[in-house]
């Protein structure tokens, strides 16, 4: 299945993910085209979903200090809803995902200090319903096009 998606859609879509904000006609000279394209463009994006919404992405004054960790979880089937419950109360989880594969979970876990992250890494793993848990702490991050807050699960209000 092809998203009739091309080049300068791609790139137009790049550049937004940059800076929602950027003017239309700083857009359209970086992609050598009209303003107009660029209208007709974002709004065709918008239109059919590729665009689901814009977003503000709040600073966190502790950005610096905090350490992440990502880990996978194999969860027993039969309480993958309830898991997903439990682990939803967890204010460190900022994400968390369902993968195939060996393991059932994706999480990325955040926390001010290693020992408050090793803490809720402990947690995690005797969360009823988890079967083996793997953890990799992030060292850095080189770049990450997804906003903090970003909605998911359909177009934003807006």
């Amino acid at each position: 299945m092809t998203t009739g998606r091309d080049a300068l859609d791609r790139k137009l879509i790049a550049l937004l993910q940059m800076n929602a904000r950027m003017p239309t006609a700083d857009i359209a000279r970086r992609l050598g085209v009209a303003r107009s394209t660029v209208h007709e463009r974002i709004a065709r994006l918008e239109r059919t979903g590729a665009i689901a919404g814009y977003t503000a992405v709040l600073a966190r004054p502790d950005t610096g200090s905090t350490v992440r960790a990502l880990v996978m979880l194999a969860v027993e089937q039969q309480q993958m809803r309830e898991t997903i419950r439990r682990l939803a109360t967890f204010p460190e989880i900022r994400t968390c995902l369902t993968i195939a594969g060996e393991f059932d979970l994706f999480l990325v876990v955040e926390a001010p200090q290693l020992e408050d992250l090793d803490e809720a890494l402990d947690e995690i793993a005797v969360v009823p319903g988890v079967r083996r848990s793997q953890s990799s702490i992030v060292l850095a991050s080189k770049f990450d096009r997804s906003p903090a807050s970003m909605p998911t699960g359909g177009p934003a209000a807006g």
